[in-house]
């Protein structure tokens, strides 16, 4: 789970609030001076604006510095992201009303499209995806909003929020105008839109900014895209402000002619904000994306910012006038496989937790310690295959995303298991992404990934099964490489160069009608010790009234938690994080079913605390 501490926003961060000094800062023993001339925003809320004519600008008009108006009121910006697909929807309005608590005006969230259109053609907006819920309860608190829908939006997100299907046709490419791209964001855009206009600022919703795309800078593949993108928006009646994100450096490739270009960054510098003049003139500065921490990778360090760093900062901007963006106020959890990754020579999963590790927000909600839970019964993998959907044959591998799945959109996340029989040893070649174990029948012989493609294979008597199991651990959110996620096997599989031949896939993407079909079927006895990918079954005994709480599975190797069905994401012992967060939204009273899915090696206990481990 991730959060930002806000309660160093409080001080400054008022209804009334100081202009900026035209020449200098009004400054008594380093605190902000209120003069008499204040903005007033006690009545620029949602619920006090019900005449609205003009919306959020931008002015610039005689001595004034640039600034933005909201219905022709001088407004600064201080926004605070949250991903409503991050946190558990009984939890939004707890996060929201902190926000607002934290002295905050304005809401900004991005539009995951991979977790909105699973399948081509298939929406969904319900439950933990219901949009327009999260936005209209932001206005009921007392928040305006910004709303980011990409269609890529990097987040640290699987392929940035772009649905893995795109990558079934190798011809088409991303984030350009390739016609199979702007027919599905086109497609997409009739589906999503239409949800979006009535929450607008003018028609009395609380939407009173919109981004185009993200980050286009650092791609810049394609100069009509971003054109495309904004008319794509307006055609289907986007009538706010529009705007577009980039870090400092790659403003001048990324934004468009008329629309606000803002920027991204860490700390206050002066010489930042040198590009982004060249890009517009006489327009009020707005950091769309402060970044007051920073995400982890798996087998890296913990990444830790100076609360004071972040107060510092902050100070700065609000000294210059500046509007800003805390990203991320609170970023909440990776649930299931959704999480992105990163790849500087070495392909790298964004871990479950989205975490900035500041210090806590006052009043929390409340945490518990449960008893710890020793897993009684297992499955290994070859077990659970017979409850698995009908396997795909083939006489070559197929990818994950172009197997003949889910109405034709392939696999999205998740495992793949790629059986073959084999009747002598060698040396193995094997191209898989990201993570792939290789067995003789059930004995693990080796494991592969994007630096280790081969293996030697022992000699043995008559004809065995090979089986290779491959892990999506989360597509690259960010770069070109976004071209090149395609997950399973994914080039030449052969020993001693000898195409191997005649598959049968099966896939694993763990959804919840699989576990409904896991609860039917013979259960064994956890053995002291097993080596190998298994299910194992437990019951977490939540009491009469289930509270949050953090899991560590200190002795286990490298897995997945899944609790009543829910995926509560990654566990891996190379860290940094150490423990998985448990809403207790998603707890029964009394009895709750958990299944550990362990690719390595069994533990013995399922602990519970009631503090993370990042």
């Amino acid at each position: 789970m991730k959060r930002i501490a806000g309660i160093f926003f409080l001080p400054f961060i008022m209804s009334g609030f100081a202009p900026r000094a035209k020449h200098g800062v009004n400054r008594v023993a380093g605190k902000v001076l209120q003069s008499q001339s204040r903005f007033n925003w006690s009545h620029l809320v949602p619920a006090e604006l019900k005449d609205r004519y003009l919306g959020l600008q931008t002015k610039s008009k005689g001595r004034d510095n640039p600034h933005f108006t909201l219905e022709g009121h001088k407004f600064l910006i201080f926004g605070g992201s949250i991903h409503y697909f991050r946190v558990p929807r009984a939890y939004w309005r707890d996060r929201l009303l902190k926000l607002k608590a934290c002295g905050f005006n304005t809401l900004t969230t991005y539009v995951p499209w991979n977790l909105h259109e699973p399948e081509r053609g298939k929406f969904d907006f319900s439950g933990n995806l219901d949009l327009e819920a999260f936005i209209w309860m932001a206005a009921e608190l007392g928040l305006w909003v910004i709303l980011r829908p990409g269609p890529y939006i990097c987040s640290e997100i699987d392929l940035g929020g772009l649905p893995s299907w795109l990558l079934q046709d190798p011809d088409l490419k991303l984030r350009t105008t390739n016609k199979g791209f702007v027919d599905a964001v086109d497609h997409y855009f009739d589906r999503l839109i239409p949800k979006v206009v009535p929450l607008q600022y003018h028609r009395g919703g609380p939407i009173i900014a919109v981004q185009v795309e993200n980050e286009y800078g650092s791609y810049n593949k394609d100069k009509d895209y971003m054109p495309y993108v904004q008319q794509a928006l307006l055609q289907r009646g986007i009538v706010e402000l529009l705007l577009t994100s980039d870090n400092e450096r790659d403003v001048l490739k990324g934004y468009i002619e008329g629309v606000l270009a803002t920027i991204n960054m860490k700390t206050f510098s002066s010489n930042a904000f040198s590009l982004l003049n060249k890009a517009q003139s006489k327009k009020p500065i707005m950091i769309m994306e402060f970044w007051v921490g920073w995400f982890d990778t798996w087998g890296n360090q913990h990444f830790v910012r100076d609360a004071k760093e972040v107060e510092h900062t902050v100070l700065e901007f609000v000294k210059a006038g500046i509007s800003f963006n805390a990203y991320m106020f609170h970023g909440g959890t990776n649930f299931g496989f959704m999480n992105g990754a990163t790849y500087f020579g070495k392909h790298r999963g964004v871990v479950t937790s989205y975490a900035t590790p500041l210090p806590p927000l006052p009043d929390l909600v409340p945490k518990t310690v449960y008893p710890a839970v020793r897993p009684s019964l297992y499955l290994p993998l070859w077990d659970v295959l017979e409850y698995l959907n009908e396997p795909v044959k083939s006489n070559a591998p197929v990818n994950m995303e172009n197997l003949p799945i889910n109405h034709g959109s392939g696999q999205s996340y998740g495992f793949v298991l790629y059986e073959t029989t084999i009747c002598s040893g060698g040396h193995l070649y094997v191209h898989a992404q990201d993570m792939a174990q290789v067995f003789l029948n059930e004995t693990v012989i080796g494991v592969l990934d994007d630096n280790t493609q081969d293996l030697d294979i022992p000699k043995f008597k008559g004809c065995q099964l090979l089986r290779i199991l491959v892990e999506n651990q989360g597509r690259v959110n960010y770069s070109w490489k976004i071209q090149e996620q395609q997950k399973g096997l994914t080039g030449f599989i052969g020993i001693n160069s000898i195409p191997l031949k005649g598959f049968t896939i099966y896939s694993l993407e763990m959804k919840m009608n699989f576990f409904e079909r896991l609860r039917s079927a013979t259960w064994r006895p956890v053995p002291k010790s097993y080596l190998g990918p298994a299910f194992y079954l437990g019951t977490l005994m939540a009491g009469p009234s289930p509270k949050d709480t953090f899991l560590r599975l200190q002795g286990w190797n490298y897995g997945f938690v899944f609790i009543n069905g829910h995926n509560l994401g990654r566990y891996w012992h190379i860290g940094p994080q150490e423990s998985l967060y448990l809403p207790g939204a998603w707890l029964h009273p009394e009895d709750n079913e958990i299944i550990l899915f362990e690719k390595m090696m069994s533990g013995l206990y399922i602990e519970s605390m009631d503090k993370p481990y990042l």
